[in-house]
């Protein structure tokens, strides 16, 4: 069966083209009379307007790329869905690319993303790649960074402060007399995990009595998690941490998963445990978890609000840096 095209719906509802046109992208200058009568015959021949038409003519798309490092992070499920509820009030959609810690997978989003002219693009980067970002600037397309500050200010981003948060994370335990902490997390390409480690170092080194052991992992999930925490059965007791601080909080789920197979072990009377990004699972977890809080849905939100504005104001547009301050919560696994 043919298309129903825009001149048959003219011809059905005794109009010409360009009123057809005008219901469709501007109807406040056409009768309202008029307008009924083009939906009706729109609705009764089953009309679908050619998008992909309107935007090549139009240079650009009505949706925003969104890049993130792991989707089934529910920090970046967040995150997402505050993104699209600020696009949606611009009647914009957003484009989710999950490059799953891989840069090959990063790459070929930002080259789907730039060849589907989309209006910009959001991204959580892997390392550096400001080149590939001022690439694509340079043709158009704004872009923003998202959970990750720039250094030089030559992009816009909206991150939360994560050297506050890591030593946030590690005071807190030093707080409760624990001197023997451990930093679960990695890869170190993830420029977050180099920060909370850091900020983690910043909190131990005002205390000559406290140690800092570095427990990498090859990803953020809980079976990295529970890897990590499996290495530390092993250990004698005298020999294991007293503190866990986990980079995230699924890292933080798989270690208490890991602990808790040891009958003899308790969290938080042996181990104290803490995590990063207070997802919902934090708080349902056999233990519930202490975490560092990032505001998920509102960085999503602001990222977006940010790149239309970017969007808008061109090349005269001043890069802005919006950084969060993160926020303590305190649960039964690091409780005195």
């Amino acid at each position: 069966m043919a298309s129903i095209s825009v001149n048959d719906v003219a011809a059905a509802a005794g109009v010409s083209v360009g009123t057809v046109s005008n219901v469709l992208n501007r109807p406040d200058k056409v009768s309202p009379g008029t307008v009924a009568r083009v939906q009706a015959v729109i609705a009764e021949l089953g009309f679908v307007r050619n998008d992909a038409a309107r935007q090549l003519r139009a240079g650009r798309s009505r949706s925003l790329g969104l890049i993130v490092l792991d989707v089934a992070n529910p920090f970046f499920t967040d995150l997402a869905r505050g993104a699209e509820d600020r696009a949606a009030e611009d009647g914009l959609a957003v484009l989710l690319g999950n490059t799953d810690d891989n840069v090959a997978r990063e790459a070929a989003y930002l080259d789907l993303f730039e060849e589907q002219r989309v209006h910009g693009v959001l991204i959580s980067p892997l390392g550096d790649i400001g080149e590939r970002l001022n690439r694509l600037r340079a043709r158009g397309t704004p872009t923003v960074l998202v959970d990750r500050q720039t250094e030089d200010r030559s992009f816009s981003s909206v991150a939360v402060d994560d050297i506050a948060g890591g030593r946030l994370a590690a005071q807190h335990l030093i707080s409760l007399g624990r001197t023997r902490l451990a930093f679960v997390g990695g890869p170190n390409s993830i420029r977050q995990v180099v920060d909370r480690l850091s900020g983690a170092r910043l909190a131990v080194a005002e205390h000559s009595s406290v140690s800092l052991e570095v427990v990498d992992t090859d990803a953020l999930s809980v079976l990295a998690g529970r890897a990590a925490g499996q290495q530390m059965l092993v250990r004698a007791p005298g020999d294991r941490p007293d503190a866990i601080f986990a980079a995230n909080d699924l890292l933080a789920i798989g270690v208490l998963q890991a602990l808790n197979m040891r009958g003899d072990l308790h969290v938080p009377r042996d181990i104290a445990l803490i995590g990063y990004d207070d997802i919902a699972f934090a708080a349902a977890a056999v233990v519930p978890l202490s975490s560092i809080r990032q505001p998920s849905v509102l960085i999503g939100y602001t990222a977006v609000d940010l790149l239309l504005r970017e969007a808008q104001g061109g090349d005269e547009f001043e890069h802005e840096q919006i950084v969060f301050q993160p926020e303590l919560v305190i649960r039964e696994s690091t409780a005195s």
